[in-house]
Order: C-alpha cells, then sequence, then structure tokens
C-alpha cells in the first residue's frame, strides 16, 4: 500500500518536535527528486516521504488535528504519490520576470503533453498531464503541471537492473535533445517502483 493513512502521520504535538530533524531528512531527499530541464523548466518527482512532508505542514499551519481535516488532505494528496508502476511529478516552469512570464505562458502553450521520460533501449514515455484538472484556458499555459508517467514492467525491470534513464522536452519554442538522468535521481526515482517479475 503507497497511500497515507492517518497512522502514518504524526500527531501536532509530535509533529512539533520532530520538525527540525524531519524536514532537514526530506530536505536531504528532496535533492535527489527534483531534475532541471534546460535553464526555466524542472521536474519534481513526489513519493510517499515527500508528500508526507507535505501534508503535515498544511495541518501544522491550518492546526488541523480533526479526524475529517486529516481525511480531507489526506484525500487530496495521496493521488500524488506513485501507484508502483508509474512516476508523479510536478512540472514547473521558472521564469522570473512577470512580463516574460505573461509571455511565456503564451508560447509555449502544450509542453506539458511534450516532456518524456526515456528507459534505455524503450520507447520514450509522455505523461498523464493534469488529470482532473483544467490548466490551460484555451489560450495559453499554466506554469506548474501535475504529470504521471506510467511505465512497463519491461521497463521498471530494465531500471531496476541498471538501465539508464533520460529525459527531454519536444516543444518547438523551448526543446532539450535528451539527458541523461544522474545516477542518483535515477536510483531515487527507480525506489518508487514496485519490484516486477517477467516471464
Amino acid at each position: 500500500m503507497n497511500k497515507l493513512s492517518r497512522e502514518d502521520l504524526m500527531s501536532l504535538e509530535e509533529y512539533s518536535e520532530r520538525r527540525p530533524d524531519f524536514r532537514a531528512q526530506v530536505m536531504q531527499h528532496k535533492k535527489t527528486r527534483q531534475l532541471p530541464l534546460g535553464e526555466n523548466a524542472r521536474l519534481y518527482f513526489e513519493n510517499k516521504l515527500t508528500i508526507q512532508y507535505q501534508i503535515q505542514e498544511v495541518l501544522r499551519v491550518e492546526k488541523t488535528f480533526d479526524a475529517a481535516g486529516i481525511a480531507e488532505e489526506l484525500e487530496a494528496y495521496n493521488p500524488l504519490i506513485p501507484d508502483g508502476s508509474n512516476l508523479k511529478a510536478t512540472f514547473m516552469l521558472e521564469f522570473p520576470d512577470v512580463e516574460q512570464r505573461t509571455r511565456k505562458t503564451v508560447e509555449l502553450r502544450g509542453i506539458e503533453h511534450k516532456v518524456w521520460l526515456q528507459v534505455e533501449d524503450f520507447e520514450k514515455v509522455y505523461p498523464f498531464a493534469n488529470e482532473d484538472l483544467q490548466r490551460d484556458d484555451g489560450s495559453r499555459t499554466s506554469m506548474v503541471h501535475f504529470f504521471r508517467f506510467e511505465f512497463t514492467p519491461l521497463m521498471v525491470s530494465a531500471l531496476k537492473n541498471g538501465a539508464k534513464l533520460y529525459a527531454g522536452i519536444e516543444h518547438e519554442k523551448y526543446r532539450i535533445d535528451g539527458i541523461e538522468v544522474a545516477p542518483a535521481i535515477r536510483d531515487s526515482l527507480t525506489s518508487d517502483f514496485e519490484e516486477v517479475v517477467i516471464n
């Protein structure tokens, strides 16, 4: 079971005591969970630990301790945890200048369908983007998208046996022609997958 339950979460009191150490652990972990794609795009890969941290922070800030409030946060965040056959990520376009950002939302429309991951010797995997969310108003894209990359058992097996992982973007206005994912990141992402048996 990859999802979080109420039993996985710390109480507000316990979290207050453990937060400095837990936060340091998560920040270190997140270093192997983000992948820059050029200067202005980045994938932030989520897993059970990163989502637990997000939930704990929301509960802390909102001072939520009742069962209904906790259940609401779990329902909102659990879909962002990988299911064993996929990787889930937040894709962010990062343009600090406001005018440039506004221009790029039009220029880069559709970019969320042009990002890809590729296991060595296999076909590219394109994401299911923004499931159940509308992130494109018909004329421009959003700066933030939510991705699910689905991998076949053969791809997962290859990764677990050391195959390289590549990433890129095929948008005509923002092209990244395939970069090899650093081993530390590749290994961290590979741990999101369940073991597979290939007959």
